[in-house]
């Protein structure tokens, strides 16, 4: 099982342990503030007080045996940048580390980082974006062009086949999965899946297209 660390344990951090928790994955949390860490005491697996910005602290702390690092830092840009590049050179496979700005982000990127991520960003959009359509329930950028959104199925779509719909034909878009009402998750459903009412429909497309089926 892979071993992930977070520092930086503020909101943002803190989501991260308790989902990776939840998922059943070992955390080290780690902060220099001592109330941020007593925040996560009974979540993380293991929790420790310590600067992460000091190179051997980070070596005593076996940083280097982590399969995922994830740096959430948060307002400290020099910090978040430091550890960053602290945990690569140690040979961590992989390091996360969110951004507050783009520059922030492309310094991350040139420092190391495998993935740079923009919290606050994102979910602004994802807000916008649902809100923008009363039918959206969830929306993820993939890319510039490309989106996963989350949207209701349309009245006139229950009862009918995949294949029927011809929603790849019409819309230029992939249907990657359906949500049952009762929990019930279809992974690629193929074309003589039925839809039924309360179905939700996982899609990926270009963003234009991706407005057109919702």
């Amino acid at each position: 099982m892979r071993q992930f660390a977070v520092i930086g344990l503020g909101r943002f951090g803190r989501s991260i342990v308790s989902t990776l928790r939840e998922m059943g994955y070992d955390v080290l949390a780690i902060d220099s503030n001592e109330d941020r860490v007593k925040t996560v005491v009974d979540i993380a697996t293991h929790t420790v007080q310590a600067d992460a910005t000091d190179e051997e602290t980070l070596k005593e702390l076996g940083i280097r045996n982590f399969d995922v690092v994830i740096v959430a830092i948060g307002q400290d840009i020099k910090s978040s940048i430091l550890v960053t590049l602290l945990v690569k050179e140690m040979g961590v496979p992989f390091v996360v580390a969110k951004a507050l700005s783009d520059l922030h982000g492309k310094v991350l990127d040139r420092v190391g980082a495998d993935r740079v991520v923009f919290p606050e960003r994102d979910m602004a959009v994802r807000v916008a974006r649902n809100l923008e359509s009363s039918k959206v329930l969830d929306y993820i950028e993939l890319s510039p062009n490309y989106n996963i959104v989350e949207v209701e199925a349309k009245p006139d779509y229950f009862g009918q086949t995949l294949a029927k719909l011809k929603l790849r034909l019409k819309y230029q878009i992939s249907v990657m999965a359906i949500k049952r009402e009762n929990g019930e998750i279809i992974v690629g459903p193929g074309g003589e899946t039925v839809i039924q009412e309360k179905d939700i429909i996982v899609a990926l497309g270009t963003k234009e297209k991706l407005r057109n089926l919702e």
